[in-house]
């Protein structure tokens, strides 16, 4: 996704391109790492002198509001981040840590919970990857 089509996607969801919130979607959109507000910051703070990390987590927050970002919570307290990309699940290798997206099927909600209003699903798969096996 080039910068135009990130401005694009802020202003239609009624947000103000900042150089900031353009800097941090870009980094969420090109990266599927699923970073941490630490690991933003640490990123783009090298680039963004007067960044703060209160501005991360106020820009994470204005996005995951709009929709348009993603909390997902690994393991523990540990909360991470992406962009929003449709219905997908994570696996972490318990070896390396790294974290990948898995194509899931939407119609992993059974009838039983169809009374029920659906708000989040989050599945998380662990094992090892292919790289460390």
């Amino acid at each position: 996704m080039n910068n135009e089509a990130i401005v694009a996607v802020l202003k239609e969801n009624k947000m103000r391109p900042s150089f900031i919130r353009v800097k941090i979607y870009t980094l969420l959109v090109e990266s599927r790492i699923h970073p941490t507000v630490d690991e933003i910051y640490e990123q783009l703070s090298k680039e963004i002198l007067t960044l703060s990390k209160t501005t991360v987590y106020n820009t994470l927050k204005l996005f995951i509001d709009k929709g348009i970002v993603r909390a997902i919570n690994i393991e523990g307290n540990e909360l991470r981040f992406e962009a929003e990309r449709g219905f997908h699940g994570h696996f972490k290798c318990r070896i390396c840590g790294q974290i990948y997206d898995i194509p899931m099927d939407e119609n992993l909600i059974t009838s039983e919970l169809e009374a029920f209003k659906i708000e989040d699903i989050q599945v998380l798969v662990s094992g090892v990857c292919p790289d460390c096996e």
